[in-house]
């Protein structure tokens, strides 16, 4: 195994980097901290990582810079006590570099159990700068909450925001100009529906949805069925397609498990939650509760579903057509999470698609494609004053297609924006 990771050691080292579309991240070279990069799969970690060496090259020995992808099949089957020898193997190769800094980029590093023990003794012992990306949340939660607590620094990547996706398309972004706003609208539907998936950019449609598909299977089986032993996969295959045919809507787990349990299959109410559970570690899709002021009372109520990537919902819903005010809520949560994890929906009298807690101020907002209907706008208007009433606040956003406007009703203030301006704010 050591001879195996001298080769791939020194084949990255002659290797020029790709170039790679930077991301609207700043992550740190130099932190003192070990950096964690946590995704779903293909949500462009690794490019995050070569840009990242791609930088360092130029102003340190390449020599200085050990890539190892987790990945790779000739590191199969592997276990904790092979990872001594990544850096055994690499200071038999370079014996000088003991007395220098060197960068060590895990891709993928949740592929070998225990894989923490390793990290945290050779963080304590060497002098490395350490990188870790893996397609996991349990990365967040469990191995860097407990072995590596404050020695870490954590960073969720996501696929293409729609900036991002205008970037990689070469879209000029510049909002008070016509010819550019025709390139964003233009771009925003396809967004909408595709996904920000870098591989499916400007990909035929068919190869697009096939390249989805084959994701979801990758997480699925790889990230699900593998780590966790499912051996229940039709249901979990039927239970991926109802949540992905089904984002921005509410799911009960009791319903959920009736059906299922009418349909045949064998499973208790565990199972539904566990699956799901399963989905969300694997950053395939979110779960978003109701507010409340007590976790039982949120625990009782129906959640809401969204997916990391608005085309996965094409891959089993054809007629996507008739959900394009589910798919807009799927992108504004998603702009949202990107902030933050304390997402919530409100409902008293009426419901309010997102109150989200972010670093310094909290926000109210409701998602409709269309209010030019008169029952609906007044719906949506209500349902942000009855919220703004009982948080306290008073300031509101409502997101639609093209309206553009600001409400003001009392001391408050409603301010109905189009969704590419929200995305691009």
């Amino acid at each position: 195994m050591k001879e195996i990771f001298k080769r791939l050691i020194t084949d990255f080292i002659e290797s020029p980097i790709k170039d790679t579309v930077p991301r609207e991240y700043d992550i740190p070279l130099d932190s003192k901290k070990i950096v964690s990069l946590i995704g779903v799969r293909r949500s462009g970690k690794s490019s995050i990582l070569f840009d990242m060496i791609k930088t360092l090259r130029l102003t340190i020995s390449k020599e200085n810079i050990i890539y190892i992808n987790f990945e790779d099949d000739r590191l199969y089957p592997l276990e904790l006590s092979h990872l001594n020898m990544i850096l055994e193997g690499y200071y038999e190769l370079f014996p000088q570099k003991r007395d220098e800094k060197v960068y060590l980029f895990l891709d993928e590093i949740q592929a070998v159990a225990q894989w923490e023990v390793y990290v945290r003794r050779i963080y304590d012992t060497l002098n490395l700068q350490i990188f870790i990306t893996g397609s996991s949340a349990k990365l967040l939660s469990t191995e860097i909450a407990t072995s590596l607590r404050g020695r870490t620094i954590s960073y969720e990547i996501f696929p293409f925001s729609f900036k991002e996706y205008l970037k990689f398309q070469d879209i000029e972004v510049n909002i008070h100009s016509s010819k550019s706003l025709s390139f964003i609208k233009n771009a925003l539907s396809s967004y909408l529906k595709d996904g920000g998936f870098a591989e499916t950019i400007g990909e035929d449609k068919s190869i697009a949805r096939k390249i989805l598909s084959d994701y979801l299977e990758l997480i699925v089986y790889k990230d699900i069925v593998d780590r966790y032993n499912i051996s229940n996969r039709s249901l979990l295959k039927m239970l991926n397609k109802y949540c992905f045919t089904n984002i921005a809507t509410l799911i009960s787990f009791n319903k959920l498990y009736n059906d299922f349990k009418s349909q045949g299959y064998k499973l208790s109410k565990d199972t539904i939650f566990q699956y799901i559970s399963h989905l969300e570690d694997a950053y395939a899709l979110f779960t978003v509760p109701i507010y409340r002021n007590s976790i039982k009372e949120e625990q009782r109520n129906p959640k809401k579903v969204y997916a990391i990537d608005n085309g996965f919902k094409k891959i089993y819903d054809y007629a996507i057509d008739k959900d394009i005010s589910k798919l807009y809520e799927n992108l504004v949560f998603l702009h949202l999470r990107a902030k933050t994890k304390n997402i919530y929906y409100f409902k008293q009298n009426q419901e309010v698609d997102f109150y989200a807690k972010l670093d310094d101020k909290e926000v109210l907002v409701n998602v409709s494609y269309k209010i030019e209907d008169a029952k609906t706008r007044k719906r949506e208007i209500d349902g942000l004053l009855e919220a703004m009433e009982y948080f306290k606040l008073n300031s509101a956003y409502l997101i639609t297609a093209d309206e553009e406007s600001v409400l003001e009703i009392a001391d408050k203030k409603i301010f109905i924006v189009p969704l590419y301006k929200y995305l691009l704010e």
